[in-house]
């Protein structure tokens, strides 16, 4: 199995009224090597539905993202720099989409491939960055050590000892943070001892 991490930037919070603007992912093999990076703007089809509240998270305007692709394009955009790093294989199913409570950017993307009619490619397997801190910090914590009490990507990133660059959210830079947290965390798998 190959590992999607994946982090989508949106116009609000709700799928349906709010829309993509910004996809950003690393792709790794089955032992968590790096095989490429993806990042694209969207522009949204309805505009209406852009907050201001989601462009201080992200730092994009609406002026930001005028050239950018809308969704419809980058779709069958992002599936083929994904076959393409797949070894070729036209079959995504054997990726596992990974991210920081990535349920939120699953239904983002899978709503968008739904909007747009196109057929659902990857499989239902997917890893959460936030259980998994939440179940290894308890177990940390049950072993003497200290842990972060926040389960934000900023607070786990921090405990590994790594940090933004900027204030604002960039999807591939998350992606990317996030991934480094997933590899993390495998290395702790390997000390991890049951009595």
């Amino acid at each position: 199995m190959s590992f999607l991490v994946l982090d989508i930037e949106m116009t609000g919070p709700e799928p349906g009224w709010n829309e993509i603007i910004q996809i950003g992912a690393e792709f790794f093999d089955d032992q968590w090597r790096s095989l490429g990076t993806y990042l694209q703007n969207v522009y949204p089809e309805n505009e209406e539905a852009f907050t201001a509240k989601s462009e201080e998270v992200h730092g994009l305007s609406i002026d930001d993202l005028e050239d950018a692709p809308m969704i419809f394009d980058v779709i069958p955009e992002f599936e083929k720099w994904l076959k393409k790093l797949n070894s070729g294989k036209p079959n995504l199913s054997n990726i596992i989409i990974c991210g920081q409570s990535v349920v939120y950017d699953i239904n983002f993307l899978r709503f968008a491939y739904r909007k747009e009619k196109i057929n659902w490619p990857f499989s239902n397997k997917q890893i959460d960055l936030h259980t998994v801190s939440y179940l290894f910090f308890k177990i940390l914590e049950k072993n003497g050590q200290s842990v972060p009490r926040s389960l934000s990507l900023g607070s786990v990133s921090g405990y590994f000892g790594f940090e933004r660059e900027d204030e604002t959210h960039n999807a591939l830079e998350d992606a990317q943070l996030t991934a480094r947290c997933f590899k993390e965390f495998f290395k702790l798998i390997d000390k991890v001892k049951l009595v």
